[in-house]
C-alpha cells in the first residue's frame, strides 16, 4: 500500500514582528490520527527539511486529541526531523496533504519542489489536499500541461473573514481566498467563520480551516477506497 505525504512548514516567525508562527499542529495531528487509525504510512517533508516549529497560537486552541498528539514523542519526533523534498520520490505517495499554519505563505507559495511533488502525485492518478493556509501549496502548482491545478475547480482554503477575525491581515503578504479566486478557482466556504468546511473536487480535496482536518482526511480515505 503506498505511503500518504504530509507538507509542513519550516517558516517561524512573521516576518513584520516579533511573533512566532509555524504549523498549526492540530491540522497535522488529526489528520495524521486518521490515516494511522487506516494503517496508512506517512511521511512528513518540509521545505528545508528537519524541525518544523509548532505555532504556539495551535496549542492555546489545541482540544483533547491534538495534546493526546503532541504528548506523543513518536510523532512529534517525526515534526523534529522532517524530509527535504530531494529526500522523497513521488511515486511512494497515493496522496499528498499541505497542511497550514501561516507559515505556509511565505514557504510553500514559490517552492518548485513542493509543487512538483504535488503535479506528480497528481498526474499519477493520487490525491492532491490541503488545508487552511496550506493551500498557498496549490496556488503556483501547474500540470505538464501548463495549466493551474486549481483554475477552474471548486475548493475552500482559510477565509478573508476568518483573516480579519485572527487580527492579522495586516502581516500577510496576501489572503488565501483572494489568490484562489484571482487564478481562477471556484472558491467556497461555511457561512460560520471557524466552523468546517470540506470540498472535494475529483481528486483535489480541500479543508477552510483547523476544524475541518478530520473532515480532510476522512474524503481523502473514502477516495483511496474507491481508487
Amino acid at each position: 500500500m503506498k505511503k500518504i505525504l504530509m507538507v509542513v512548514t519550516s517558516f517561524e516567525k512573521y516576518p513584520q514582528s516579533d511573533r512566532a508562527t509555524g504549523l498549526w499542529l492540530g491540522e497535522a495531528a488529526q489528520f495524521a490520527r486518521k490515516m494511522t487509525a487506516a494503517r496508512y504510512e506517512l511521511d512528513y517533508v518540509s521545505p528545508r527539511g528537519g524541525y518544523t516549529p509548532i505555532d504556539p497560537q495551535s496549542l492555546v486552541m489545541a482540544d483533547e486529541l491534538d495534546w493526546e498528539c503532541y504528548q506523543d514523542k513518536k510523532f512529534m519526533n517525526r515534526l523534529g526531523c522532517t524530509l527535504k523534498p530531494g529526500d522523497v520520490q513521488a511515486s511512494d505517495y497515493a496522496a499528498i496533504y499541505y497542511c497550514g499554519g501561516h507559515g505556509p505563505v511565505w514557504d510553500f507559495t514559490d517552492n518548485m519542489a513542493l509543487q512538483a511533488l504535488g503535479r506528480q502525485v497528481y498526474q499519477q492518478g493520487g490525491i492532491v489536499s490541503a488545508i487552511c493556509h496550506g493551500l498557498a501549496g496549490l496556488l503556483n502548482l501547474r500540470l505538464d500541461n501548463g495549466s493551474l491545478l486549481i483554475e477552474g475547480r471548486r475548493l475552500t482554503g482559510f477565509s478573508n473573514t476568518e483573516e480579519r477575525l485572527s487580527g492579522l491581515t495586516a502581516q500577510m503578504p496576501f489572503l488565501v481566498e483572494s489568490e484562489l479566486v484571482r487564478r481562477g478557482a471556484f472558491y467556497q466556504k461555511n457561512a460560520e467563520p471557524w466552523d468546517a468546511c470540506v470540498v472535494t473536487d475529483q481528486r483535489l480535496v480541500t479543508g477552510q480551516n483547523p476544524a475541518s482536518a478530520s473532515g480532510v482526511a476522512g474524503q481523502v480515505l473514502q477516495l483511496l477506497r474507491t481508487s
